[in-house]
């Protein structure tokens, strides 16, 4: 809707305001409307793209007006919208205004949300009940609108023939719906709390994991280092050997000339065991 600078204090159309959300044109337009105005209102808002809460509009004193008057069928289909399901239409229709194809498709969209509450995965005769569709081919069809609609996010599964629902759209609450609505949030909770303990059990376990594997890396290192310095002195003490023993003797001598292997083998324990072996080789000079 694009912005249009309004004339009076009181809009009277929707193309004199422009909101973020497509429900507060209406409510804004509420504020000024009585009787046959209140009830045309009413008609444009059950058809609007993009409204699915009604319940901020159902307590504005003007619409609560319609309920014992001339308009109460108005009034009754709008709380139909907020709170009812399109099987609840279909048997009371007199009690309602007649909905047109666009009206009649947002309320089965309310209606799979309403049973995407109840449970995640809806078996395709649940649905085909509850819509009133005839074939499966038009139920995915209206399925697939309804995700993209952002009423639902989920996926078919043709196969189980079922529809498997990840979120769904919250509807409008009654006040005495708030009790169950506190039994699933308690529930909530809960869980959260379950999760939460488990993720800390497995944090403590792998720091304490990391921790060994800490001290195992050390013990390897220093045995390391224990080795190396060994191989030198060894090294050190040969050199200075075979020196002197050229500086004695004039003629050849045998030379002796070792081989320093390392062997680390690290046991399924973390235990380190080092050897250090020497191979000595005797040559002619």
């Amino acid at each position: 809707m694009n912005p249009m600078s309004m004339d009076r204090d009181e809009p009277t159309s929707l193309s004199s305001v422009s909101t973020n959300h497509p429900l507060e044109q209406f409510i804004l337009l509420a504020k000024g409307a009585k009787g046959s105005a209140c009830a045309e209102l009413i008609k444009q808002v059950l058809e609007a793209p993009g409204v699915h809460v009604f319940g901020e509009l159902l307590e504005m004193p003007n619409i609560k007006e319609l309920e014992t008057g001339p308009y109460a069928t108005h009034f009754k289909t709008l709380n139909l919208f907020a709170y009812g399901t399109y099987k609840d239409y279909l048997e009371n229709k007199s009690e309602y205004l007649e909905l047109n194809p666009v009206q009649c498709k947002k309320l089965q969209h309310l209606t799979i949300a309403t049973l995407a509450t109840q449970e995640k995965c809806i078996p395709y005769s649940v649905l085909l009940e509850e819509l009133d569709i005839k074939n499966v081919r038009d139920l995915e069809d209206l399925i697939i609108e309804a995700i993209y609609a952002d009423i639902i996010h989920g996926k078919l599964d043709q196969e189980c023939k079922r529809v498997e629902v990840d979120v769904a759209l919250g509807r409008d609450a009654r006040l005495e719906d708030a009790a169950a609505i506190a039994d699933v949030l308690a529930d909530w909770c809960n869980a959260c709390e379950t999760v939460l303990s488990s993720v800390d059990r497995h944090i403590q376990r792998a720091n304490h994991h990391k921790q060994r594997s800490i001290r195992h890396q050390q013990t390897i290192e220093q045995e390391i280092g224990f080795i190396k310095k060994t191989l030198k002195a060894q090294a050190e003490n040969e050199e200075s050997a075979s020196g002197g023993g050229s500086e004695t003797h004039s003629a050849p001598k045998k030379n002796s000339r070792a081989v320093n292997k390392i062997r680390v083998t690290l046991r399924s324990r973390g235990s380190t065991k080092c050897e250090v072996m020497s191979q000595g080789r005797e040559e002619e000079a």
